[in-house]
């Protein structure tokens, strides 16, 4: 598992070949006489697929033709969607939003994006954003491309707030002494409802890092760190995985840059978790450019792990994401004072956490808000214009119907727009 996030990291630091401090490059295996533990539970989509397949053991041939037949209809019908979507692309004046204004930006990129560009849609390649964000797509930017058959995404004011924040940190304005000057902030937490949008914004601010040569660490499965795969204790270091006997570290020569430390990771997994830690060290250190850790899930982090350890022949006890050593690396945000954005992630359900975190700056985390009505008017014309509501069936009254059942979630409204009569 360690093996796939250091991977992830090779193809992001390719392009920054930073050395290493001179320091003794010495990195802790992690390793121990204690035996591995696996997972102590099997994970909840282990469980759901289990279920299904004892279900569908049930179903008569009848039942099983029925959803054969539906299954055909769908194709057909995304066919034929497909096939309309292509021809309404020769015809531009059907990208026009609401109150007669343009559906798309003109920008070319993320960082030409201003105000007058919120509540518009931004065209992507799906192959462009794999290539600058290889660790993955947040599951809800692809469920909204699926869904309406067209990677864009809206343009929205708290997304550029969140962008203009580290900013203005790498880069100060000169503003005037009158004018009210928005405090940057460093470290951030994303916090808010369901489907408000969080793990996209975090994706585009990665992409957008990215693109302005940032060295970014993104990691937007953070629940993964703490569940699935296997562990082992170390008295000295808390748990990690892997496990080479009689290795205890590995010297990197002087002049390594990080791409050779991460290298090294790949190529020796039981040294994974030790590269992983000494890059959180390493990366705090990096002045050539700026670095950014975005973490996605973040929440996973100050709960309790899958894993147990045993006490007795009858019992054991959970082990905290804390006491885990890559949790304990990257966790923290005052310790290094680096700039980091970590996004909450409900669908999780690990339960609400205190106001006040460990190792988080107290004004750090921000709401972050579901739609509004000027960017559900959008997002319906949108929907619209890609055939997710029908055009005969679309009015002002229905869509706002629309926005408010959902109160402004996002999954919701797109489920509910093709059911708009």
């Amino acid at each position: 598992m360690w093996r796939r996030f250091i991977t992830d990291a090779v193809r992001t630091t390719r392009h920054h070949y930073i050395n290493l401090t001179p320091i003794a490059a010495a990195i802790s295996t992690d390793t121990s006489p204690f035996p591995r533990f696996y997972s102590a539970k099997p994970s909840k989509s282990t469980l759901a697929k289990a279920k299904k397949k004892f279900k569908g053991d049930g179903k008569n041939d009848d039942a099983s033709g029925g959803s054969s037949v539906e299954l055909d209809a769908d194709v057909e019908g995304d066919k034929l969607r497909l096939k309309l979507l292509a021809e309404d692309e020769q015809d531009k004046s059907l990208d026009v939003g609401p109150n007669g204004l343009p559906l798309f930006t003109s920008a070319s990129s993320l960082s030409q994006l201003s105000r007058k560009d919120t509540c518009s849609y931004m065209k992507f390649r799906i192959e462009d954003l794999n290539a600058v964000l290889p660790e993955g797509l947040p599951t809800g930017m692809l469920k909204e491309f699926e869904d309406t058959k067209r990677c864009a995404l809206l343009i929205r004011q708290s997304f550029l707030d969140l962008r203009d924040n580290f900013r203005r940190i790498v880069d100060p304005p000169t503003w005037s002494s009158s004018a009210k000057v928005p405090k940057a902030k460093k470290q951030i937490v994303l916090d808010g409802p369901r489907s408000c949008g969080k793990s996209i914004a975090l994706a585009m601010l990665a992409h957008w890092a990215r693109d302005e040569g940032w060295l970014v660490f993104y990691a937007p499965k953070g629940r993964d760190w703490t569940h699935g795969g296997f562990f082992y204790k170390n008295p000295q270091t808390g748990a990690g995985v892997g496990f080479m006997k009689g290795a205890d570290s590995m010297a990197m020569p002087e002049g390594s840059t990080l791409f050779d430390l991460i290298q090294t990771g790949v190529t020796h997994t039981h040294a994974a978790v030790g590269v992983l830690v000494r890059l959180r060290k390493e990366l705090s250190l990096v002045k050539d450019v700026p670095v950014l850790l975005a973490i996605d899930q973040y929440n996973n982090w100050y709960t309790f792990s899958e894993y147990e350890e045993v006490v007795t022949p009858r019992s054991s006890r959970p082990i905290h994401a804390r006491e885990l050593a890559t949790i304990n690396a990257f966790r923290p945000m005052t310790t290094h004072d680096d700039m980091m954005v970590g996004a909450f992630s409900h669908s999780t359900s690990v339960g609400k956490l205190r106001k006040d975190l460990p190792n988080v700056p107290d004004n750090a985390r921000i709401d972050f808000p579901r739609y509004n009505l000027d960017e559900a008017a959008a997002v319906c014309h949108y929907y619209l214009r890609q055939r997710l509501i029908r055009r005969e069936a679309f009015t002002a009254e229905k869509w706002k119907k629309m926005y408010y059942l959902a109160n402004g979630n996002g999954s919701e409204m797109r489920w509910l727009s093709p059911l708009m009569w």
